[in-house]
């Protein structure tokens, strides 16, 4: 135990020691520690009046520690997988939610924190009054309140609830991996970019080579990771090859994945909405899209649902004309694989641009380059690289980022490249957390993930501006959790923020890669080093808003399934997945979908993650991003002090304030829907 990695408590995680047989030993010690540290403080607590610091703060340090050891073995798990790894980590999952469900049900640590929270004066740091508001709320969530059986059964339902979610990811992850594809004719494959072919056609060359070919199998052997899916939906000429793909994709972890038998996500799909909806009538909300929203800035499920239908209503005609200039250009109906493909030919059409005439021109270090200029110009502060850190596989690196004395304010991991072993998407995920104590200041540490093409020997990785997009977006959920300036890990960074609203600095961020000044930065042609030619930057500025309607109602589609299958759940129906799903396309959607398209069987977000009926988040939080970067319009791309208000106000204050006065304060009213509806090309339709 005492050479356990993850049990050190101090600096970096040693990511390259850490073994699958470190983790239940390290978690199961810290939980029976923990239980005892905290156990002694009620007991003081019982006999001594403790003021904020003497009660919260210990509880506070044991929640990190926590974190510490736990944090590392769930980013491995999304990065490095392996089975020996996985078993561990779901070995632990009942442990942690037992463990978690016992603080929300300790009556003597509720009794504590309200009692605290009557208090004139909660604490000297700030946030510590919305500390206690949110401690309290969230016991109250938990069912702190409940008799002793609705207690019991609302912890088993924690504990089964946590095991069903990894569960579906793994199997959505273990799905992609069994499926493969070999072509041998260079035909069928006339038009995938170099940057897919190149690696698949070395998967074939070593999987012949395995099964005793000296040459290796001729051709290409793809694999189902996202960079492949789509480059070969968005340029594959081959019809029959986007269709077997996409077809692939959809279908992950469902009945219709003939290619990985024993991975259908069905029956997890059916007991986590079983248990949900369960939980929530437990702590006594009707359903569990109403418990979910007791933590949201959106007050109630009807306020999301008019929000949404709102949007509804300005885009899909819209989205509908988008659709009809599609097929108008293809001369033909189009399937759901072959609009990415024609959308790309249209696009080049109209723009004089594509994807993959514009990727030689975003080397991913260009990209990285440009963006932390766009920080230290925003923010003043610098990125500056850190060698010899330990880290999981050879392409991460580290970074720390320094304010105008040179002081760390924090640091973050890179993590850009797909793999087998590796989810697929983009995200930040916390590291360690700002905590501040007797023994000094953690710096915060972030997580910035993302799923590019490797660099080859000669080639670094080139990355479409969409992917640019995706980097800038992940980076403002970086600064979100390095710059707060809030000391306790419950209420700072992203921890305390509405989940509707987290997304805020990373739809903020996002929309600076679109500028012209930005793009300049962050572009220069990885031979030559020219910079993105005039032309072609102007044309990329007005395919700004292509198809941004039909983007819209995709996101609405999603948006309304999650919110509608968490709030109409009936234990008599069941999920009744499906119908609700063909509902909400009939109501929104404009693009035709296969009977047999099984997007919900690897929809992680809301099955997986923590979106579960919050996918709506993405908008409500594009429009105060929207409405946020209006005011950079307004003033200057770069107005020093605008942005000093919009950290102060959004990007420093973690959990601490109310995210709508907060708002407030840096905008100086209400956001509303008018500047996304604007920033996206979209009229807002007249009734």
């Amino acid at each position: 135990m005492q050479n356990n990695p993850l049990l050190t408590a101090s600096g970096l995680p040693a990511f390259d020691l850490i073994r699958p047989e470190h983790v239940e030993d390290a978690v199961l010690a810290t939980l029976d520690a923990n239980r005892a540290e905290l156990e002694q403080l009620l007991l003081i607590a019982d006999q001594v009046d403790l003021g904020f610091d003497a009660a919260v703060l210990p509880i506070e340090r044991l929640s990190d520690r926590l974190h510490r050891v736990w944090s590392p073995v769930r980013h491995l798990q999304s990065v490095a997988n392996s089975p020996e790894l996985r078993a561990a980590y779901n070995a632990c999952l009942p442990a942690i939610s037992r463990y978690e469900t016992e603080l929300g049900h300790n009556q003597r640590l509720y009794e504590l924190y309200k009692r605290l929270g009557e208090q004139a004066a909660a604490g000297p740091g700030e946030g510590a009054r919305r500390l206690l508001e949110l401690a309290i709320r969230d016991f109250r969530l938990s069912g702190v309140h409940l008799l002793p059986d609705d207690k019991a059964r609302f912890k088993t339902i924690m504990e089964e609830l946590s095991t069903a979610e990894a569960s579906f990811e793994q199997n959505v992850l273990d799905s992609a991996a069994a499926w493969s594809l070999h072509i041998p004719d260079a035909s069928r494959v006339r038009g995938v970019p170099a940057s897919v072919l190149e690696p698949a056609a070395e998967r074939a060359r070593a999987a012949g080579q395995a099964n005793g070919q000296a040459n290796g199998k001729p051709g290409w052997l793809f694999q189902l990771d996202q960079p492949t899916y789509v480059a070969v939906v968005t340029h594959a000429d081959d019809r029959d090859l986007r269709k077997s793909v996409y077809r692939a994709w959809v279908t992950r972890a469902s009945d219709q994945a003939e290619y990985s038998p024993g991975l259908d996500n069905t029956a997890l799909i059916e007991q986590i909405l079983a248990l949900r909806h369960e939980a929530a009538n437990i702590v006594g909300y009707p359903n569990f899209a109403a418990y979910s929203l007791a933590t949201k800035m959106a007050k109630s499920v009807d306020e999301v649902r008019d929000f949404l239908v709102e949007l509804v209503r300005h885009s899909r005609d819209a989205a509908r004309r988008e659709l009809a200039e599609l097929e108008s250009f293809a001369g033909q109906a189009l399937e759901p694989w072959d609009i990415a493909y024609y959308s790309e030919k249209l696009r080049h059409q109209k723009y004089s641009i594509s994807d993959e005439a514009l990727r030689p021109y975003f080397p991913l270090p260009t990209v990285l380059s440009g963006l932390f200029a766009v920080v230290e110009k925003l923010y003043g502060m610098r990125i500056v690289p850190v060698t010899g850190v330990d880290a999981w596989e050879p392409h991460v690196e580290y970074f720390r980022l320094v304010d105008g004395s040179g002081r760390e304010v924090g640091g973050f991991f890179t993590d850009f490249y797909a793999r087998s072993t590796k989810r697929s998407g983009a995200w930040m995920d916390q590291c360690l957390n700002r905590l501040r104590d007797g023994s000094g200041l953690q710096v915060p540490v972030a997580h910035l993930v993302c799923n590019f093409s490797l660099p080859t020997s000669d080639t670094p990785s080139l990355i479409t501006h969409d992917e640019m997009v995706t980097v800038f977006h992940e980076m403002g959920h970086v600064l979100h959790h390095l710059l707060t300036r809030i000391d306790y890990p419950s209420v700072g960074g992203i921890n305390g923020v509405p989940w509707d609203a987290v997304e805020l600095p990373s739809q903020f961020m996002e929309t600076f890669a679109w500028e012209p000044d930005v793009v300049a930065l962050c572009s220069g042609h990885y031979q030559t080093r020219e910079p993105l030619p005039a032309s072609i930057l102007a044309s990329l500025r007005e395919s700004k808003n292509f198809q941004s309607a039909l983007q819209m109602v995709r996101q609405l589609e999603f948006a309304l399934f999650d919110l509608r299958i968490h709030a109409e759940y009936d234990p008599a129906d069941g999920s009744r997945l499906m119908d609700i799903l063909a509902e909400v396309r009939d109501a929104v959607a404009v693009i035709r979908h296969p009977e047999w398209n099984r997007f919900a069987h690897a929809f992680t977000h809301i099955f997986g993650g923590g979106y579960a009926a919050g996918y709506y988040s993405y908008k409500w939080a594009e429009v105060l991003a929207a409405d946020a970067f209006a005011a950079f319009e307004e003033a200057g791309l770069f107005d020093a002090g605008l942005a000093q208000r919009f950290r102060e106000n959004v990007l420093e204050i973690g959990g601490s304030r109310d995210i709508a006065e907060a708002f407030v304060a840096f905008r100086g009213r209400p956001a509303h829907v008018d500047a996304l509806l604007k920033q996206s090309g979209i009229t807002r339709h007249q009734a």
